[in-house]
Parts: C-alpha cells; structure tokens; sequence
C-alpha cells in the first residue's frame, strides 16, 4: 500500500492498476498501449499480477526508450516465477522499508515518536490523526491480495491471529511452541506460516551471530514485525511510555539497517543473555 500511495504522487504519470481485468485487457497488446501513452511516464501498480510482467516491461524498455517505466510489485518466489525473462540490463531494483527518521519532514512530522507510534506507511503518516482503522483495513487487504492470491491459504482467521501474536512478541525470542498453544494451531502449521509472513516482508526473523557453522542455523531466532505502527497496533497501545519506545527505536534501527543494504543481519547475545544488539555478517565491509 505505501508503494502504491508514492507511486501515485509522480506527476505526469499514466498510472495502471493491475490487478483490474480492464487493465490486464488492454495491456494484451503492449505496442498498442505504449503508443496511446500521452504522458512522460507509466506506472505498473502490482505488476506481477499479470500473466507475462517481463514481456510487457521489456517492449517497454526496448521499443519505447523515451517512456519512463515503474513497475510496483512482490520479489516473493511465487511472483517471480511470472517473469520469464531476467530483463539484465533493462531495470533497476528498489526494496521499499517503512518511511526512515530522517524522511519525516517531508511527511509533515516533527516528533521521532510519532512515526514509532504511527509507523512508517505512508497512509498513515499522511492521515490528521492516527485511524485503527487502518490497521485492520491493512491486515484485511494483505491477506487477501498478498497472501490468498500468491500462496492460496486457507483458515484466513488463524493466520491473522498468528500475525497478530507475532507483532505483540515483534523484538522477542521465537518460540515456536509458545505460538502453537497461544494460535491453536499445529506446530507444523506454525513452522509452514513462518515461511510465508518474511517471503511477503511483514515479519522478518534474525538469527543470533554464532561465528558460522550449525549453531548459527538452529539457534532460536528473534522475530520483528516489518512497521512499528503496526505491531503498537497488535500491542494496543495508543499513546506511548518511556518504556514502550525502547524496543520500537531498535526497530527503526532494524529498518535502516535493512535500507542501507547491509546483507545478514543478526543479533548478538551471550550465555548470560546481555547483549541484544545487532551485528553484521562476517566479512561485510558494512558497519
């Protein structure tokens, strides 16, 4: 939703919804529509949606140079079996995060605090006030759109509710069997969920430095929930203590990391459990 919100702000801009049968309708024939584009440049919203988005792009870029060319979409595995071409040398890569710190100005924010509360989606630092409503609307959408139409799940209320624990424990140990009990859902339910909630990027797990080998891999990972606004939405908090900002700051910090690129983030934590911070892979010239 929020790189839908940004995209739509471009001026000069042909902006297409793809998930619309009109749309996929009248992109069936990609010549014909690049030479009725009366703007400077065109905007594929969800553009993994349609049959063939590689074929579409690359006549895009091959054919019609002078257009500018965005493509909003997944990177999920589902996805990405869509394009049938890598479309090397034709595109560049932007991963989105949840708006940073130090990009609040230009959303009209002044205290840090807000955005922990408010999160980092462009909706909702744009609204007046704060909505619960957005949230739930939020939840609603991604399962619907992201999670039912790439992987076809089932049991649509357990696999919010099991979201919904994983944000009121966002910067806490994993425990898988806690999850279970608490969702009412099999383990090997839970294990399957797990895979699906950082492929769609809503939750995303760190496994604790262990200086490589298997320790690394088994160890009990920590989970995050990818927007701050979202997991004080989980947690019901409104307004928020001293005390609340602590974990939510080192979700920022989490964000930033990410944003800049930094490959294999982990946690570090000792036998006596001090630690807590994060850490880069060994041999990343990243600090």
């Amino acid at each position: 939703m929020g790189k839908t919100v940004l995209a739509q702000r471009l001026s000069d801009a042909e902006f297409l919804d793809c998930g619309l049968p009109s749309v996929a309708e009248c992109l069936r024939d990609p010549e014909r529509f690049y030479r009725s584009v009366q703007k400077s440049r065109v905007i594929f919203d969800e553009v993994h949606q349609l049959p063939d988005p590689s074929r579409l792009l690359k006549i895009g870029a091959d054919a019609f140079p002078q257009l500018k060319i965005l493509a909003t979409g997944f990177s999920t595995p589902v996805a990405t079996l869509k394009f049938r071409d890598s479309l090397a040398g034709r595109k560049r890569i932007v991963e989105l995060v949840p708006v940073l710190s130090e990009e609040l100005p230009a959303f009209g924010i002044a205290d840090p605090r807000e955005r922990l509360r408010r999160g980092g989606l462009p909706p909702a630092l744009f609204a007046p006030q704060p909505e619960p409503e957005f949230y739930a609307e939020w939840m609603d959408s991604y399962y619907a759109r992201d999670v039912q139409e790439l992987f076809r799940l089932e049991k649509r209320t357990g696999f919010l509710h099991l979201l919904e624990l994983l944000l009121r424990q966002s910067g806490g140990m994993l425990d898988l069997s806690r999850l279970a009990a608490e969702s009412r859902v099999s383990r090997p339910t839970v294990t399957n969920w797990l895979e699906v909630y950082p492929t769609t990027h809503t939750v995303r797990l760190l496994r604790r430095y262990a200086g490589g080998g298997r320790r690394e891999i088994v160890a009990q990972p920590k989970v995050y929930g990818f927007d701050t606004g979202l997991v004080c939405h989980a947690r019901g908090w409104d307004s928020l203590r001293e005390d609340d900002c602590g974990i939510l700051w080192e979700h920022l910090v989490l964000e930033s990391l990410v944003a800049g690129e930094v490959p294999r983030i982990h946690f570090w934590r000792d036998k006596q459990h001090r630690g807590g911070g994060f850490c880069r892979a060994p041999g990343s010239r990243h600090r």
